[in-house]
């Protein structure tokens, strides 16, 4: 069945993707990722994944929605009917639903701080914010409370639908997220001893590069642009026929390498002014941005609004997670939406509780050196989504025609056959080599080869 949403318009889309895009992926993630990782270098590495392969898939995911207009499982059955394709679309949902466990834990812990912010306030002088970050996240009864408020925000608004609900939250919340970010910036590059941080962030050193480094930067420029899990083929499927693929697919790119530019030169500049490690983990942002803040006038009142965009710019992740779940279940018949936007919600609670517990009451339980929570992270991200995008290239590349791929794509746009011929030869070729060649080297066959040359 057809689906019958639309986006009311072009700009609706870009702000709706690009919040998929931008939330924890680039405001959470990406600076405690490349703190971990060796700083510019990793950077650099994420820059040239998002561009040369991020971008091509997000153009590829477009295509597969736009020009079926179905959510993701039916648009691969319908591309390709009577065979197993429909399973990328499959593992696409599975793969959301995995994510949205972990994300809406990480979710509870923006909750909580924004809670904090309003009753009781964040900032004291001379506090630990380590310490406090790591009281707030070992608390069992706290985390699995705010996980469940956050998921309650998430189907509520899902549940109202795609214009009502996810366009008109994305209009308002993505523009105010980026004012913030630059008053924010403005104070950590400010402070003492901040162009240290932006040397870390900015100077590549690859010395610091493992192949651990590039796996992980792949999975960061995939996991950013929530490309690999079709979250895109439903959405460009509410997107209208008369709109261009290539001008969304520009913007969405450069508005999440924008805000990963923002989130590191508000982040490293803050960390080490203030002598904390880079490396700090998934705790980082919720360390060092109290910190920050509290060396600006009225810091409180901006720590509080920034906490609220924040928690917004998830929710806005965390809507397109939800949506292509919702969607593959409803099948275009928007009665049920409400019905199974709260039934997957819940699922998804119940299957997120022992990442929350991760810190807590299950922090001795780990999985090949990982505790629940890094372990989800790890699969989706570094796993589940390289594999999602080595599919979706083989299937752009040779399940659908030529001549559809290039209407598509070169409908509504200036651009010519160069341009389409280099996009198809980097899905057909350059992206399946790239990931196959980066699984070798993480599990070390490449390693051994290279002993025998």
């Amino acid at each position: 069945m057809q689906t019958s949403e639309q986006w009311s318009s072009k700009i609706g889309f870009i702000l709706a993707a690009a919040g998929s895009a931008i939330g924890v992926g680039a405001i959470w993630k990406l600076p405690y990722v490349t703190g971990i990782s060796g700083g510019g270098a990793f950077f650099l590495l994420f820059i040239l994944f998002s561009l040369f392969i991020g971008f091509p898939l997000l153009l590829a995911e477009f295509v597969i929605g736009r020009s079926t207009q179905k959510e993701a499982i039916s648009a691969y059955r319908s591309l390709a009917p009577n065979t197993n394709w429909h399973w990328i679309g499959k593992l696409g949902v599975f793969t959301c639903f995995l994510l949205l466990s972990f994300y809406s834990v990480i979710g509870g812990w923006i909750v909580i701080y924004f809670s904090k912010g309003l009753f009781g306030g964040i900032i004291h002088e001379g506090a630990d914010y380590a310490a406090v970050f790591n009281t707030t996240i070992s608390n069992p009864l706290l985390v699995i409370i705010a996980q469940l408020g956050f998921l309650v925000i998430t189907i509520l608004v899902v549940a109202k639908g795609v214009q009502n609900g996810i366009e008109k939250a994305s209009k308002i919340l993505m523009p105010a997220l980026f004012a913030l970010f630059i008053v924010l910036i403005v104070r950590s590059l400010t402070l003492d001893n901040a162009m240290e941080g932006v040397k870390f962030f900015l100077a590549p050193d690859f010395s610091n590069i493992t192949s651990q480094s590039v796996l992980f930067a792949m999975g960061q420029a995939f996991f950013s642009l929530s490309v690999g899990v079709s979250v895109m083929v439903t959405y460009s499927s509410y997107l209208s026929k008369k709109e261009s693929l290539i001008q969304p697919a520009i913007s969405i790119v450069s508005m999440n390498l924008l805000i990963a530019l923002l989130a590191g030169l508000a982040i490293f500049p803050a960390v080490f002014s203030l002598g904390l490690e880079p490396a700090e983990g998934p705790g980082l942002l919720f360390v060092v941005l109290p910190a920050v803040f509290d060396q600006i006038i009225f810091g409180e009142a901006f720590l509080l609004g920034f906490l609220a965009l924040f928690l917004f710019a998830t929710l806005t992740s965390a809507f397109s997670m939800l949506e292509i779940i919702v969607a593959s279940l409803m099948k275009g018949n928007d009665a049920k939406r409400t019905k199974y936007a709260f039934i997957v919600g819940a699922l998804i609670f119940v299957v997120g509780v022992p990442s929350a517990l991760s810190y807590s009451l299950l922090d001795d339980v780990f999985i090949f050196s990982k505790n629940l929570f890094d372990t989800a992270d790890y699969l989706v991200s570094n796993i589940l989504m390289p594999v999602g995008v080595l599919l979706i290239s083989i299937f752009v590349s040779h399940k659908i025609e030529k001549s559809t791929l290039r209407k598509e794509i070169l409908q509504h746009s200036r651009l010519g056959s160069i341009a389409f011929n280099s996009w198809f030869f980097i899905m057909k070729y350059i992206i399946p080599c790239v990931i196959i060649i980066v699984f070798l080297d993480i599990t070390g066959i490449l390693g051994l080869i290279v002993d025998l040359f």
